[in-house]
């Protein structure tokens, strides 16, 4: 199979609460293992990549120490494994696990940002995601946030258990994403012709390519640890898990 007509079908898009598949493996290369569907979500939109493993016939383990999209071919998802036995090859299956633990903190935190930005009324300039913690930068050439409002207004938000659904928009409409879109450095991601979008009901709409809960409540308490001054029009928002 040519690479150029490989595709990895997304399954973390339908199935963000699944952690275990089976799958054929299409492709080794450099950048990693292919696979024809994956639950692995790939390093975008500030959020890592998977880890996980992968189980072998003969019962090898093979530990994924990341996940990427193909930086030209953006339907290839490649896993990056820390050692690869020769029998890991194009044709075989895998039986693959993802670090479920560390997945459902990004997908909580992931969530939470969102909230954040229906807080504060400001382009959003960078986002990064890790287990314990998550910031957004916001366009603010003033310093008007605090600390304790954000913290109060986040959880009153998050125990009211509103419903975060993925809606699909095709690329047709681009144009009108483009305007409700709050991050500034990275456009919405395209993929198959559609554009993926969160939604939480009355709260906040955003196209966006990660990994969410269903509903708020499972965030569970949040604090606002810090406001950083980046530059004259650059303000940090850093949030943790309490």
């Amino acid at each position: 199979m040519s690479v150029h007509t490989m595709e990895t079908l997304a399954l973390f898009d339908s199935a963000p609460y699944q952690n275990a598949f089976s799958a054929r493996v299409i492709a080794v290369s450099d950048q990693g293992i292919a696979l024809e569907h994956t639950l692995f979500y790939p390093t975008g939109g500030g959020q890592p990549g998977d880890t996980g493993h992968f189980i072998l016939a003969d019962g090898t383990r093979v530990d994924v120490i990341g996940t990427v999209r193909d930086p030209v071919l953006r339907s290839i998802i490649w896993h990056q494994v820390e050692q690869r036995p020769d029998s890991l090859h194009a044709g075989v299956e895998v039986d693959a696990s993802l670090d479920w633990e560390r997945r459902y903190q990004h997908m909580k935190m992931h969530t939470c940002l969102h909230l954040l930005c229906s807080i504060i009324d400001a382009p959003v300039t960078g986002c990064s995601i890790s287990t314990d913690k998550g910031r957004l930068d916001f366009d603010l050439p003033e310093m008007t946030l605090d600390k304790d409002s954000i913290t109060r207004d986040l959880n009153v938000l998050i125990k009211q258990a509103h419903e975060v659904k993925t809606l699909s928009m095709p690329a047709s409409e681009y144009s009108t994403l483009l305007q409700i879109t709050r991050t500034q450095a990275v456009a919405p991601p395209v993929i198959q012709g559609a554009v993926r979008v969160i939604e939480i009901a009355s709260i906040d709409i955003q196209p966006c390519g990660g990994t969410h809960v269903v509903n708020t409540e499972e965030i569970g308490r949040v604090y606002c640890e810090k406001i950083e001054k980046k530059s004259k029009h650059n303000r940090r928002v850093i949030l943790r898990f309490e």
